[in-house]
């Protein structure tokens, strides 16, 4: 875990279960039962994808807790049956659910939940607004952070913008893989989903692709806004504490992520 005044850089890659990665990023010979043990030992986060798909068990949630690193973080995504609906006021159950399904069995280790939405979900003022009501700020003694994936260009207007920020929720910063970029600063932490990586590069991006990223990522936590991204909404001041930051290496060409988000947390030490 990199750090730079008070903000915390987490970096890591989605899901722990992908057989290319065994023999390249996984040892020959490690049994499968241990690869969430050894990729929590080479990055400091990783992003749960089975949530999307289905209800997980509250014993799973408890032996990931047990099986990482005490500074190791989690995020995790929110459930498809909440997001992929024509009225998002009405996943009040959905979103209940999930929270009673045993995800803050992760205690510390728990960081945003990622609500991703389908690229045909498009942005409604009131229905948005009537989702985001929805999400708890606290469950079962845990804090909890909110994150939406968007990716439709309809929501990269002001009124999004300043809707996610009267609920303290950010925005998913997109790099890659077709989907819309909005960099506002919306919440007290920045979420980056990069979508890049390609086969002909062994470290999934070259090396000043990745200094470009480790240098803002170093912005971000100081507590600055990066510019040359792009932006929708009204511009905010730099926060004098901080902020954390969850950086994912995502899609893109799968079998080099880890490599990827290994040399970003090098860079950032």
């Amino acid at each position: 875990m990199a750090r730079d005044k008070s903000g915390a850089v987490r970096i890591g890659v989605g899901g722990w279960t992908y057989a290319p990665w065994r023999g390249t990023f996984y040892p020959d010979g490690l049994a499968q039962k241990r690869e969430l043990e050894y990729a929590s030992r080479q990055l400091t986060s990783i992003e749960i994808n089975g949530t999307y798909y289905g209800s997980q068990k509250p014993e799973s949630f408890a032996r990931w807790h047990d099986e990482t690193p005490d500074d190791f973080v989690f995020s995790v995504k929110g459930p498809r049956f909440a997001t992929n609906r024509r009225v998002l006021g009405e996943a009040g159950e959905s979103v209940a659910r999930f929270f009673a399904s045993g995800v803050t069995r992760l205690g510390a280790k728990l960081g945003p939940i990622n609500w991703q939405f389908l690229p045909t979900k498009q942005f409604d003022h009131d229905d948005f607004a009537a989702f985001l009501a929805l999400l708890p700020k606290e469950f079962d003694g845990c804090a909890i952070r909110h994150v939406v994936e968007v990716r439709h260009d309809s929501f990269r207007v002001p009124a999004f913008v300043e809707l996610l920020r009267a609920h303290g929720v950010a925005a998913v910063m997109a790099d890659g893989g077709g989907h819309p970029q909005i960099a506002d600063i919306t919440a007290p932490f920045v979420y980056a989903r990069l979508q890049g990586t390609t086969r002909t590069v062994g470290t999934g991006y070259d090396a000043k692709a990745l200094d470009l990223w480790a240098g803002r990522a170093r912005r971000w936590t100081a507590g600055e806004d990066v510019a040359e991204l792009d932006h929708f909404g009204t511009r905010v001041a730099k926060a004098a504490a901080g902020r954390d930051v969850f950086l994912y290496v995502i899609s893109g060409f799968k079998q080099h992520n880890p490599a990827a988000a290994m040399e970003l947390i090098a860079r950032l030490k």
